[in-house]
């Protein structure tokens, strides 16, 4: 248990970075969050292309739910913040309220999946707009798919940690993963605020 940390004296004030090894993994991290935005770049020119091309089926504008995309919208910012509330409790030695939060960020999450299912299935049974229907639909399953994509990823990351750590208390081995973890979490929600700009508002308004 080299890297417990002495709960006596109090953890490091930054116990995310606190040895060589975390730093290399929030380095890591960057560089891997570089080819992301790379990835989601590409996806976001091509949906913008080819928006347009409905071919015979219906558009952005005959499918698209706003309030139902805000609701969406708001699970996913609520649940960065709840995943910040969870930074500062094991910045403060608080395991307890670490674990608590990150809970509360996946239930929100979870919940944001469920929606974003139902979106789909709505818009495939209720206005025939498949996969293959047209241009815009391909590239819209296709971006906002591939951020659902992230969203069942970061899922995944975050429950493996709260499992895997459940009864660890907070270290320097484990601090550096919940804080990466909750990093890639708001870079999620950092994309989806752009698609609902981008897919959504636009789409809605046929700009």
């Amino acid at each position: 248990m080299a890297n417990a940390v002495d709960h006596s004296k109090g953890l490091p004030s930054h116990p995310e970075k606190a040895t060589l090894e975390a730093k290399n993994k929030f380095l890591g991290f960057w560089f891997f969050l570089g080819g992301e935005t790379v990835l989601f770049a590409t996806f976001f020119g091509t949906f913008l292309g080819l928006r347009s091309g409905v071919a015979d089926g219906p558009t952005s504008q005959d499918v698209f739910a706003l309030p139902l995309a805000f609701i969406m919208t708001m699970l996913l910012l609520t649940s960065s913040l709840t995943s910040v509330l969870a930074m500062f409790a094991m910045k403060k030695n608080n395991f307890r309220g670490l674990m608590i939060w990150m809970w509360i960020t996946v239930l929100l999450g979870l919940g944001f999946l469920g929606l974003e299912i139902y979106e789909f299935y709505e818009y495939v049974h209720h206005y025939g707009l498949g996969f293959t229907t047209s241009a815009f639909a391909s590239s819209f399953y296709t971006l906002v798919g591939l951020h659902g994509a992230h969203v069942v990823f970061g899922l995944s990351w975050i429950i493996t940690l709260l499992i895997r750590y459940r009864n660890s208390g907070i270290t320097l081995t484990n601090a550096p993963k919940f804080y990466v973890a909750s990093l890639y979490w708001h870079f999620i929600d950092v994309v989806w605020v752009f698609i609902f700009t981008v897919v959504y508002l636009l789409g809605v308004v046929g700009g």
